[in-house]
């Protein structure tokens, strides 16, 4: 039996035993949409912390993380440094988020802030869900393509990338039209405890076949690239790139809507906390994962890749004298970190696809919970194929409406914070900055060159709150509570 079927035999028993743990998670569970979108609001700590961990830990940390480490070196810590920043922000805002969804049954991010800055025809929640729906697509069709990368290359072509793909999306498409938020929890548990352990052998024993050790590795990289190193690294990303980057993505990951809308789910606030204290654990698995990049500096120097992104793949797959088994495993371990991001996009994209534009239509007002359940069950099946298709169409072109879409979405925080904690904070001042910030961002990224070498959205996000505290102190409002507090009895 050829290696490629033995990993492609694995491969494909992973995928049924998730696909069998997902489709079981939901058994002996009432229906309900409160149960499908936020698990009846009952998520304990163990799952809620793996479900968070998912939410992170993508097709970016097997794939991009150790191509950013080999393309560019010690500026990938940036990754760690926003990791633990992102868990401070989310201890000072989510309980609040938590408390209030609870008591007034929010399932979205857009409804949250809908409420605080309410508006005729809920045109604020109409406008989010959009821009939610448009920024996660393009997140959720890279873990897809990604999956199709990593099928076709360690099965060397058994499995095309269109193939491995469908094959991908399929099987999550499948649990969570299922099973919602409950085969969303177990499956990742199941893949987050798989990630960890793949993750910190593959580091660990990368670097010693090909230097005898993690230390060996660094002083060879120090002999032959020393630049690799030190800032700015060897591509010149300076500090302001470099801290603007951890900012943008630390606020950033409160922002997104498949991170907020986890708040709501959980057993309680001091759950929340508890997850919150343990999270720095998961991160340890991007350690390793750069252990590999950091190697490909010195074994791939004489043949660079095209794509830094395939370094784990070349190294793992191609170069390193693993066993079959192995390699099939250490694919699982890199499809479990796509598959568990992908599902939590496509069920986030669905509910806000319904429940945010859906819903805030005049056609679909005054829905029934059942009905508004089986639409957003449907939604988890036309989420999931849109996004298929656009992997299959153009997935190396996505990457920067990605960056886009982080730059954007990293823009209604000035509102959050203005809501939570400021009783001056207006509903003009929400929509402006929002606007201009989310354009600001735009044409940095796509059109001009950013002044500093600050991130796009990190520029927008300036633009923004400076507009959102002018416009606020030019508003005439005399309310001695936050709009946050408005929506909690005196």
């Amino acid at each position: 039996m050829s290696d490629s079927v033995i990993i492609t035999g694995l491969t494909l028993g992973y995928l049924l035993l998730v696909l069998i743990v997902g489709l079981r998670a939901n058994a002996g569970k009432s229906s309900s949409l409160e149960g499908y979108v936020a698990g009846g609001r009952h998520v304990g700590l163990l799952v809620l912390f793996f479900i968070l961990g998912a939410e992170i830990f993508s097709a970016f940390a097997f794939l991009g993380a150790p191509g950013w480490a080999y393309g560019k070196g010690v500026p990938a810590l940036y990754i760690i440094a926003y990791l633990t920043l992102a868990v401070i922000v989310w201890w000072l805002i989510a309980p609040y988020i938590s408390r209030l969804g609870r008591r007034h049954g929010f399932l979205t991010q857009a409804e949250f802030l809908a409420a605080c800055y309410p508006t005729r025809g809920n045109l604020l929640g109409l406008f989010i869900g959009i821009i939610s729906v448009l920024a996660m697509i393009p997140y959720l069709t890279i873990q897809i393509a990604g999956a199709g990368m990593l099928f076709e290359a360690a099965t060397s072509g058994i499995v095309p990338f269109w193939l491995g793909s469908l094959l991908a999306c399929g099987v999550v498409a499948a649990y969570v039209y299922a099973s919602g938020l409950h085969g969303i929890g177990w499956t990742n548990l199941l893949q987050g405890v798989m990630m960890v352990f793949i993750a910190w052998f593959l580091g660990l024993a990368t670097a010693d076949q090909f230097f005898g050790g993690v230390g060996e590795m660094f002083r060879q990289i120090q002999q032959e690239a020393p630049e690799y190193l030190t800032m700015p690294g060897a591509q010149g990303m300076g500090w302001g790139a470099f801290s603007t980057a951890i900012l943008v993505s630390a606020l950033g990951c409160v922002m997104w809507p498949h991170i907020f809308m986890k708040f709501y789910s959980a057993r309680s606030e001091r759950t929340l906390k508890r997850v919150f204290v343990l999270y720095p654990l998961y991160s340890y698995l991007l350690i390793p994962l750069l252990f590999v990049g950091f190697a490909g500096i010195v074994v791939l120097a004489d043949q660079p890749l095209d794509s830094p992104d395939e370094v784990l793949l070349t190294l793992v797959v191609k170069m390193a004298d693993f066993p079959a088994w192995l390699i099939g495993l250490a694919l699982s371990g890199a499809l479990a970190a796509a598959m568990s991001t992908a599902a939590n996009l496509a069920h986030t994209s669905a509910t806000i696809l319904v429940r945010d534009i859906g819903q805030n239509l005049p056609i679909g007002r005054n829905l029934p919970e059942a009905r508004v359940l089986k639409l957003t069950r449907g939604g988890v099946i036309v989420i999931s194929l849109a996004a298929y298709l656009l992997a299959l169409a153009n997935p190396a072109s996505l990457v920067s409406l990605l960056l886009g879409a982080y730059g954007i979405v990293v823009q209604l925080l000035p509102m959050l914070l203005g809501a939570l904690f400021w009783r001056r904070a207006s509903r003009a001042a929400a929509f402006i900055g929002l606007g201009v910030g989310a354009a600001v961002t735009l044409y940095y990224q796509f059109l001009g060159g950013s002044p500093f070498g600050w991130h796009p959205g990190f520029c927008g996000l300036i633009v923004n709150s400076a507009l959102f505290v002018v416009v606020s102190f030019a508003s005439k409002r005399q309310e001695t509570r936050s709009p946050a507090d408005a929506l909690s009895p005196r």
